[in-house]
């Protein structure tokens, strides 16, 4: 029997530890588990984020906008069903109301993910320290990687999907992943304490003009409730901001970042508080809903 030759034998044996290594791989991946979709947060550049999240459609940024403008517009529309006004006119005729309801549904999705600061505070630590090696000097593009983090249903109503918020917005400022700072308890105090007000305000807005909104939901009522809440909310935003500037937790950062992610964001809960407590001394002072008609 003629031998095979020394490099057809060779041959052979590189084929056979080819497919030895390629089925090991196999099996090491069916074994793995695999990566979840926060899991996908945890990427080094927002490239690589655009690319995993280009086709999808349910993430964490729709996820809020859907939000804001199904509530929102429902509740529009309710109300000018009920006063036998078009939308149009509910749309253009009392900006202030339209304001009310937006901010309070808004106001209550954050507050909702407050509690899940209180309630996830030692994961949002762990994850803070993982984002903060992966987007060290690029934040702004960890920002954009959360808000395009894809979802599945269930995601949208696990609290943990919610923590990841804090995580990110700790980039920019640390303490909130601190349990001892002023931010931290202000917020999830804010986040137990605020949902009731900012239920009750948009009940009397959608029913008080009508006189649909029952005997217990008078004026008194509506206006005292949420003007302590309002204040609170201001008050707290104003001394966040403060503490910030005292602490210099913007430097390091860029002045654009800084006042679009800590600046403008944080406004929001000092400009609409505003004109709620603006409209609650209309009530105070007039003991009608008209305000809101």
């Amino acid at each position: 029997r003629t031998p095979r030759p020394v490099s057809v034998s060779c041959s052979c044996l590189r084929s056979t530890v080819s497919r030895y290594h390629y089925w090991h791989r196999v099996r090491r991946r069916a074994t793995e588990p695999q990566p979840t979709a926060l899991d996908l947060l945890h990427v080094t550049t927002i490239q690589v984020a655009s690319d995993t999240y280009k086709m999808a459609l349910l993430n964490v940024g729709t996820v809020i906008g859907g939000w804001l403008v199904i509530s929102t517009v429902g509740s529009l529309y309710l109300k000018s069903t009920i006063s036998a006004t078009s939308m149009v006119g509910m749309l253009l005729g009392n900006p202030v109301a339209m304001a009310l309801l937006f901010f309070n549904y808004l106001n209550i999705f954050i507050a909702l993910c407050e509690i899940a600061l209180g309630r996830h505070a030692e994961l949002i630590k762990k994850d803070y320290l993982a984002l903060k090696e992966q987007f060290k000097g690029k934040e702004w593009d960890g920002c954009l990687a959360f808000l395009l983090m894809p979802l599945s249903v269930g995601q949208i109503f696990d609290m943990k999907t919610w923590s990841k918020m804090w995580t990110t917005y700790a980039l920019y400022d640390p303490s909130y992943q601190n349990t001892e700072a002023f931010g931290f308890f202000i917020d999830v105090g804010n986040g137990w304490s605020t949902i009731p007000p900012s239920v009750l305000l948009n009940y009397a807005i959608i029913y008080g003009p009508s006189g649909s909104a029952g005997d217990a939901i008078t004026p008194l009522l509506v206006g005292c409730v949420s003007i302590a809440s309002l204040w609170q909310i201001t008050y707290g935003t104003i001394i966040y901001f403060l503490s910030f500037i005292w602490n210099r937790r913007y430097q390091g950062f860029r002045a654009g970042e800084i006042w679009t992610f800590v600046g403008i964001s944080n406004s929001c809960w000092i400009i609409f508080p505003a004109v709620g407590i603006w409209a609650c001394v209309q009530l105070l002072r007039d003991g009608t809903f008209d305000v809101f008609a």
